[in-house]
């Protein structure tokens, strides 16, 4: 994307014919109309590239029969879309890439990307439970992961139970941020912080934190209500007010407190925690151990990217 300034923001997924990437359009759709956003599905043929010492980098063009069966899977996804939402604006497009790749390339600050739980692309089994993982890495966007439930079909409600995992670090006021405000688009909009005290003590000594020592309780507790507080006062603003705030501390490891606050919200959100000298290269554990546990939509918010609010 080369001129993100210029362009509309939008909301991207892929598509491939499965359940998977059905849910995840469905999702994406409904997202789309409550923002007043277009739609953009994308189809990734994940055309093969060849390197030769001659003509360097080149991608097989796709024949004329994978190109049609790339069409109606399309056309087949988005007459769907519009006979649900019939006022949406409903973009498709072909792409030559992976499917990963795909989307990272036709998307940029402001957009959402919205993907399944699997991979969305002729070689599903090569990419099964990949996609959402690398796009989470490497989006400048916030990616959602919707997963398919047996039931679920049609229009999805909007989010308004949301669960959120805050430590105290941008990233994670960045998922605060868009946790409130997406929360605020509803009449019943609700977040739930959580906050584990399962973490690093600065001052503690590998040896002692070999030997077993652990910080006293009432230093976590306090630790973890400052954290809290702190990312609060960071993000509340006269938006997110209606919002019904509350907030689990507690000592449980991570992924798993989010995940059991998280059983029955709509949505899930954590921050990326990217790491590396290529911004996003690599998922925090706590945002992957999410994204392969939840059962719900999980929202990861990447390293200081703009969400659209």
């Amino acid at each position: 994307m080369t001129d993100d300034q210029a362009r509309t923001p939008a909301v991207v997924t892929g598509v491939d014919g499965s359940t998977d990437a059905r849910a995840a359009l469905e999702w994406a759709a409904a997202e789309a109309e409550r923002g007043g956003l277009p739609l953009k599905v994308v189809h990734a043929l994940s055309m093969p590239v060849v390197t030769s010492v001659y003509a360097g980098r080149t991608r097989f063009p796709p024949t004329e029969e994978i190109s049609r069966q790339g069409e109606r899977i399309l056309e087949k996804e988005a007459d769907h879309v519009r006979r649900l939402h019939p006022d949406l604006e409903v973009l498709t497009e072909l792409a030559l890439e992976e499917p990963p790749v795909a989307l990272l390339r036709r998307t940029g600050p402001g957009d959402l990307i919205v993907v399944g739980s699997r991979g969305f692309g002729p070689v599903r089994s090569a990419l099964a439970g990949t996609a959402g993982v690398r796009l989470a890495a490497r989006a400048t966007c916030p990616v959602v992961v919707v997963p398919h439930r047996e039931g679920d079909a049609g229009t999805p409600a909007a989010p308004e139970r949301i669960v959120v995992g805050v430590d105290g670090s941008l990233d994670s006021q960045h998922a605060l941020d868009f946790a409130l405000h997406t929360a605020a688009r509803s009449e019943n909009g609700s977040v739930v912080v959580v906050n584990s005290w399962e973490a690093p003590t600065p001052f503690a000594s590998p040896a002692l934190i070999a030997s077993g020592w652990t910080p006293p309780e009432d230093f976590l507790d306090r630790q973890s209500e400052e954290i809290v507080a702190g990312v609060l006062a960071e993000v509340i603003d006269e938006t997110v007010d209606r919002v019904d705030l509350s907030v689990v501390r507690t000592r449980k490891e991570p992924v798993t407190a989010l995940i059991e606050a998280g059983a029955e919200a709509d949505l899930i959100v954590v921050g990326s925690r990217g790491r590396g000298a290529v911004r996003g290269l690599f998922l925090g554990s706590v945002s992957q151990g999410v994204l392969h546990s939840a059962t719900v939509p999980v929202a990861v918010l990447p390293r200081h990217a703009d969400t659209g609010e």
